[in-house]
């Protein structure tokens, strides 16, 4: 894969654009540019199933007049389309509803350096040497005895730039990249078929899993869910696996997000300085993980991002927001505007997680002596105003302490409030994804099965 264009090369697209904003009648605009490379193969019967190969730049305009504003976007760098998209934003934004809360952040809040994350892996990738990896995963997922196939052993990298200018004067830019395997195996016996997957992602590819550790562990998870049962009705503790137990963070993030708080629609919303959790669990977001995968050195609008407390000792700290959110809400900003090309920013986290616990996943299941390990997990519902939550699950029953045997087509429930008021965290965390978890222990859980 060749070297991405420097972030340099959108700023005279971006200040032109601004430029003309002014020229039609834009009291402040923003503008934001993007141009990514991306590469995969996926293998099939050591064969070349599927290439893609994609290449794509954007730009996206905001232009503001008062107390209205207009977002609107091309693919088109020229100076005709350019001229074309300021025109249309300030016509648009002059017909708009007046937004009380919307407008660019206090300049001072502006980030004025650009901190060195090693979020950008300048090695090159061929097809080739991805065609090879992903070969080399599904014949170390084929070689795990009782694997019968392999779906989807991918191999892929991609890189990006993205610029940022505002009428403000911020004008920056910094590029990414990232590397990724992943693979899923099959096992047939008799008229049962399992499957299982493993995946991993990093942005440098020094980081990155051998093929053969994801072709083994797709394999060999397989292969341990043949027999799976069905588990009777009741109520028993529930151990989430690491794999999976970032999703109870994302109903979190989820709750403390400022469009959600502003609307009344969040389960937390009244829980501000409260004990939500247990006095032993403290939640992270941290935008400056060297090689983090949602590390940044600003947010969408260009605002200083730091690393924030969102639970400390089980005490709700801090909400998500944005500048429109927070003057809603009569707060500041907390850095965690998320600008998309063709609309308004949005909130986003960054690197979030439950800080890690003293014990082994091991451990806790030996704590739990009876009950439920979940290792994946079909179509959660959430109900973001009671935090009722319900899951379909996969996993394995625990018995004395150990695993006992595969377990499907099981549901389990509970309010989410309730299982955060019992959660303990196990040791297990790894900064695989933006947002983790290591394993979490729930003390009790409503479970439907036959």
């Amino acid at each position: 894969m060749p070297s991405p264009i420097s972030t340099d090369d959108l700023r005279p697209a971006l200040n032109a654009l601004l430029s003309k904003a002014k020229t039609f009648g834009a009291e402040k605009a923003d503008a934001v540019a993007t141009h990514g490379r991306s590469l995969h193969v996926t293998v099939r019967g050591g064969k070349m199933e599927e290439v893609d190969n994609s290449e794509g730049r954007d730009i996206g305009l905001r232009v503001l007049i008062g107390q209205r504003q207009a977002c609107v976007s091309s693919s088109d760098f020229s100076d005709a389309s350019l001229e074309r998209l300021a025109k249309r934003a300030v016509a648009m934004a002059k017909l708009a509803p007046e937004d009380p809360y919307c407008g660019l952040p206090d300049p001072d809040l502006l980030a004025q350096q650009r901190p060195d994350l090693e979020l950008f892996d300048p090695a090159e990738i061929s097809p080739s040497q991805l065609l090879e990896r992903a070969k080399r995963i599904e014949a170390a997922a084929l070689d795990v005895k009782g694997v019968t196939q392999a779906e989807g052993m991918t191999a892929d990298c991609s890189q990006s730039a993205v610029h940022f200018v505002s009428s403000d004067g911020f004008d920056q830019g910094w590029q990414s990249s990232r590397h990724g395997l992943s693979g899923m195996a099959l096992v047939v016996k008799d008229d049962e078929m399992e499957r299982d997957y493993d995946v991993h992602g990093t942005r440098w590819l020094s980081d990155l899993k051998t093929p053969e550790e994801i072709g083994q562990n797709a394999g060999q998870r397989a292969v341990a869910r043949l027999g799976a049962r069905q588990l009777p009705s009741g109520q028993m503790p529930v151990l989430f696996d690491r794999r999976v137990a970032g999703a109870l963070v994302s109903a979190f993030i989820g709750a403390i997000n400022g469009r959600a708080v502003a609307r009344g629609t969040s389960f937390l919303k009244d829980k501000m300085g409260e004990s939500v959790f247990s006095k032993s669990v403290s939640i992270i977001d941290d935008p400056s993980i060297v090689r983090g995968h949602g590390s940044r050195p600003w947010d969408g609008e260009g605002v200083r991002v730091q690393k924030r407390a969102l639970i400390e000792n089980g005490v709700l700290k801090s909400w998500l927001l944005n500048t429109s959110t927070a003057r809603q809400l009569g707060l500041k900003t907390t850095g965690h505007g998320n600008r998309g090309i063709g609309s308004p920013p949005g909130i986003a986290p960054s690197n979030t997680y439950i800080q890690a616990g003293d014990k082994t996943p091991e451990a806790l299941m030996a704590d739990m002596h009876e009950g439920l390990q979940v290792m994946e997990m079909f179509g959660p519902s959430l109900n973001p105003n009671t935090g009722d939550y319900s899951v379909g699950v996969a996993g394995f029953k625990v018995e004395n302490g150990k695993r006992a045997y595969p377990v499907s087509e099981v549901t389990i429930a509970a309010n989410i409030l309730d299982m955060y008021k019992t959660l303990i965290p196990a040791n297990n965390l790894d900064f695989d994804a933006s947002t983790v978890a290591p394993s979490l222990l729930i003390e009790s859980m409503t479970l439907a099965g036959k």
